[in-house]
């Protein structure tokens, strides 16, 4: 399997470089930059498995970069744990309400970075390298567009498939009407929101068993998750 590429963004030089060379050693395709300006360029350019995220760069902001990269169809999926010296409550869940997954206040230790950065690979690996995903009793197949629940197939049309696969690559992760919209229906699309609320309820139809939960879990005020 080809190594995961990763993009670091932090413009401490010295805290870049520890970075840099301790995800080399472990197996990691690193690309790194001070800028968010460039941050934004070397993603299009190349779309990362995920983005390590310092707050205060140069050029563009961290939470801008982060607003941005979850803004844009290709990169909307990619994982980003942010690094920030700000430790204020408010700060953090501005962070996590802009797209981060994850949010690690500095100092920190560069081994627990490192765990933090497998654990996610370990989920997004399998979709990555068009293998099985499965998240609870269901398992999706990208290559031959299958999904199973409980070895029994299910009939789901094309954007039913994209938001389940879209939802399975990021399970426990709750996404807005507008981040699903984007991740689903790409960046710019004149749908409305509420046709978000109709394919979760297509999905939950095509995906419901007799004595099993939902696995769709709708979360008021914020959006929709998929739990195992």
């Amino acid at each position: 399997m080809p190594a995961a590429k990763l993009l670091l963004v932090e413009d401490d030089q010295a805290l870049s470089e520890l970075l840099e060379y301790r995800f080399h050693n472990e197996g990691y395709n690193v690309r790194v930059t001070a800028d968010g300006d460039e941050a934004l360029e070397m993603a299009a350019e190349e779309v990362p498995d995920l983005v390590i995220l310092d707050w205060m760069i140069e050029g563009t902001s961290g939470i801008e970069v982060c607003r941005r990269l979850r803004r844009d169809k290709s990169t909307a999926h990619v994982p980003i744990i942010m690094l920030t010296a700000r430790e204020a409550e408010d700060d953090r869940i501005r962070g996590l309400e802009t797209g981060a997954d994850d949010y690690l206040t500095k100092p920190f230790s560069p081994r627990e970075l490192l765990a933090r950065v497998a654990a996610v690979m370990r989920r997004i690996r399998p979709a990555l390298a068009g293998e099985s995903i499965t998240v609870g009793d269901l398992t999706l197949d990208p290559v031959a567009h299958r999904v199973e629940r409980r070895g029994r197939a299910l009939q789901l049309g094309p954007t039913e498939y994209r938001l389940l696969k879209f939802l399975m690559e990021n399970p426990g992760r709750v996404f807005s009407r507008n981040q699903l919209l984007d991740g689903v229906w790409g960046t710019g699309s004149d749908i409305e929101l509420r046709t978000v609320d109709v394919h979760i309820r297509r999905l939950r139809k095509a995906i419901e068993m007799e004595n099993t939960k939902d696995p769709v879990r709708t979360v008021r005020g914020a959006g929709y998750s998929i739990e195992s």
